[in-house]
């Protein structure tokens, strides 16, 4: 070998050693840098174990994480797929992700491939990243829809729904022993948000269609799930289920396009008596970026979006309500008298109902509504959140683009703030009459979510459920069938349903 490449080997590897012991020195006398630790993560099985979490329902995901945040404190972090998400289950540390750092916690993650495919490639409220699109949508859907005077204009519909409900269930108690009561709540919420978004009473051949069309895209949402982890592969693996969903997708589309063509139609006659359906709005939205209008898939979407949102988290809830009040008769007496106060003694004729002008008067019924959400739920975790930076929280630091989730049913049963918090008590938010249910101070329970995308409908719910409570339990006396109960154990669909539905034995009160 040449001198001159022994001398440059040797050199190198003088300044290698050289190099190795200065960091040696260095680390030994220098403290250690301060490095902020990630939330742990259970231990598991690369590949194996995050597939069984996909696959396992909110409920079930719920009890393992109990156990997990028992461990190892509050904050947890589960592999889910092909990416890990946080899970929060402490009401502080929620608000201030939610509610402090709000701009840092508004995004949301990168939509998983069927997610994609069914907003429309995240032109939804919901799924939109925080951003001038997500602003203009909910914007829209905010002082078009859900001010108050636009809300005032639809209860000439909520009415007719309410009577159409009535006569439903007294017909149903005269010819059953018990009457299945989600069947009856859900139709009724679905013919309310339909004649909400398209301005159209429909016939009832008409809505069965569409609410089936519905309802098997809404229930068939876990089944897809496995074809987000490794889409590329599992899109070739489970083709007959990819091909599944884009055929619902398809029926959802014809269903739905043939209601939104027909308005856009009607566009250039609408008139001062007419009302302002939601997806009247859509046709005249442009997207500020694209600087254009929706188009027919996102129409649909969007208009999707606002049926599900309104008839199954508000039906569900109705129902939960309602079994609480069956199950507990002293409570739905203390409801009927506070309306005996509020309307005058007497009888009622059977055709009135409790107007919405008589709802703020009832702080007993607005108790009952709050407890039945803190208690049930409709959503046991929120949608999932995306940061835009590294956050530490906690301690913990959530990275930048890291997903998070909040456990809702966790936070209103926390015993450090309700009492009893399995019981169902509505007099604790008679004590309580400053409780603000957006969590913009504190957050005590957080059913519609918490921050910068709270649910926008929030109001809107709450009117419903306090106006279909009222006129229920005005009309009719609830009871539990002879030899019969009611079970409060849950199950996951779309959202979290009583796991045997509520049967009940109604007559009319008056």
């Amino acid at each position: 070998m040449e001198a001159w490449l022994i001398t440059l080997v040797s050199f190198c590897v003088c300044v290698c050693v050289c190099v190795c012991v200065c960091v040696l020195i260095f680390s030994t006398l220098s403290p250690p840098p301060t490095t902020v630790k990630t939330p742990p993560v259970p231990s598991h099985i690369p590949i194996i174990t995050p597939i069984l979490w996909l696959r396992k329902s909110s409920t079930e995901l719920e009890q393992t994480l109990r156990s997990f945040h028992a461990k190892y404190g509050p904050v947890v972090t589960l592999w889910i797929g092909t990416r890990p998400t946080i899970f929060i289950a402490d009401r502080s540390l929620a608000h201030r992700a939610l509610v402090q750092n709000s701009s840092l916690f508004s995004g949301r993650p990168k939509s998983p491939a069927t997610a994609a495919v069914l907003s429309s490639d995240h032109r939804s409220i919901s799924s939109a990243s925080y951003g001038a699109t997500w602003r203009t949508l909910r914007r829209n859907l905010a002082s078009e829809m859900l001010h108050h005077s636009r809300l005032a204009s639809f209860s000439g519909a909520r009415k007719c729904v309410l009577n159409t409900l009535l006569t439903r269930l007294k017909s149903a108690s005269e010819s059953r022993h018990c009457v299945r009561v989600i069947d009856h709540l859900q139709h009724a919420m679905f013919c309310l948000l339909l004649f909400m978004c398209f301005g159209e009473r429909l016939d009832e051949g008409k809505v069965r269609d569409i609410a089936r069309v519905q309802r098997q895209m809404l229930l068939r949402l876990r089944r897809f799930s496995v074809l987000n982890f490794w889409p590329s592969v599992t899109r070739v693996l489970c083709r007959k289920r990819w091909r599944e969903m884009l055929r619902f997708r398809r029926e959802q589309e014809e269903v739905l396009l043939l209601l939104i063509r027909a308005r856009g139609r009607k566009q250039t006659v609408l008139n001062d008596d007419v009302v302002v359906s939601y997806v009247d709005t859509l046709l005249r939205l442009e997207l500020p970026l694209e600087k254009r209008r929706l188009n027919e898939g996102e129409l649909v979407t969007l208009c999707n979006e606002f049926l599900n949102a309104g008839t199954d988290t508000t039906s569900t809830a109705l129902q939960w309500i309602m079994a609480n009040l069956v199950k507990y008769p002293h409570v739905q007496e203390r409801v009927v008298e506070e309306i005996r106060q509020v309307v005058g003694e007497g009888e009622r004729e059977e055709s009135q109902v409790i107007e919405e002008e008589e709802l703020h008067k009832l702080g007993y019924l607005k108790a009952v509504v709050l407890e039945g959400l803190r208690r049930h739920p409709p959503g046991h975790f929120v949608l999932p959140h995306a940061v835009s930076e590294d956050v530490v929280l906690n301690d913990y630091l959530v990275p930048k683009n890291g997903t998070v989730n909040f456990m809702v049913a966790e936070m209103g049963l926390d015993p450090n703030v309700w009492e009893d918090p399995l019981g169902f008590k509505p007099e604790r938010f008679l004590n309580d009459e400053g409780f603000d249910i957006t969590g913009t101070k504190e957050i005590k329970m957080m059913p519609f979510g918490a921050g910068r995308r709270i649910c926008p409908g929030y109001n809107l719910a709450l009117l419903h459920l306090e106006y279909f409570v009222a006129n229920l339990v005005w009309n009719f006396v609830w009871k539990i069938p002879e030899g019969g109960d009611v079970d409060l154990s849950e199950k996951q669909e779309f959202t979290v349903v009583m796991k045997n539905a509520l049967h009940v034995h109604i007559s009319p009160r008056i």
